[in-house]
């Protein structure tokens, strides 16, 4: 209803991001420079509330360990690592040398590179090949869409009970509404949406953050 929610304007946006997102320098220059480097796929970085609702989801659950599927120039890696403790670990995975090298720039000046484990190459092909018995706390996907089926059952494999999953862009920009749009990588999104609200070894909840993500808790 109507009544129930409010629409996000732009400068609802930036007001929510002034009063609801600690981006500090580093994470503000590193939104820079992937924009002027990066410009035609800058849109894959995610934004600063996003990253402060994991950085604070991470410390509430009292995360260690966690996973990422999509490395791009490191931001949510930034904002993952800073939820963990001094000893935890991240696992991030992506293809890109350049992107990557990017990211391992700002870890340093973030001061989180201790924590970060990155692993060059599919995504998928590294997510199968981790061991079931290192559970992971938390597992952030946001690679290639096509592959998000595939993703969702290797992090729910990887979990520990009571661990989370976060899908990013569940939405596709309002693609997912519109069945005859035979994209792979909108197939596969609406694939994992209707796989996950039907799946009874997680409890879900779809929230409209950004475009849309998916948090599923492993029961």
């Amino acid at each position: 209803m109507p009544d129930k929610y409010t629409v996000l304007t732009p400068e609802l946006y930036a007001y929510a991001v002034e009063h609801g997102a600690r981006a500090d320098d580093v994470l503000r220059r590193l939104a820079i420079d992937t924009e002027r480097e990066l410009a035609d796929v800058a849109i894959m970085q995610i934004g600063p509330d996003q990253g402060a609702f994991m950085t604070l989801l991470l410390r509430l659950m009292g995360a260690r360990r966690a996973l990422e599927l999509g490395t791009f120039t490191g931001y949510s890696a930034i904002c993952i690592a800073r939820g963990l403790p001094d000893d935890g670990l991240l696992v991030t995975c992506d293809v890109s040398d350049e992107w990557t090298g990017i990211a391992r720039r700002y870890w340093d000046e973030a001061g989180v590179t201790p924590k970060i484990d990155l692993r060059l190459g599919p995504a998928l092909e590294t997510v199968r090949a981790l061991p079931s018995d290192e559970p992971f706390d938390f597992a952030f996907v946001d690679a290639d869409k096509a592959e998000y089926p595939d993703y969702y059952e290797e992090c729910v494999r990887l979990l520990r009970p009571g661990g989370l999953v976060m899908l990013d862009n569940v939405f596709r920009g309002g693609e997912v509404l519109d069945a005859s749009n035979d994209d792979p990588r909108n197939r596969a999104t609406r694939e994992v949406n209707e796989r996950v609200a039907a799946d009874e070894r997680v409890d879900v909840a779809m929230l409209p953050v950004a475009d849309g993500i998916t948090l599923a808790r492993k029961r």
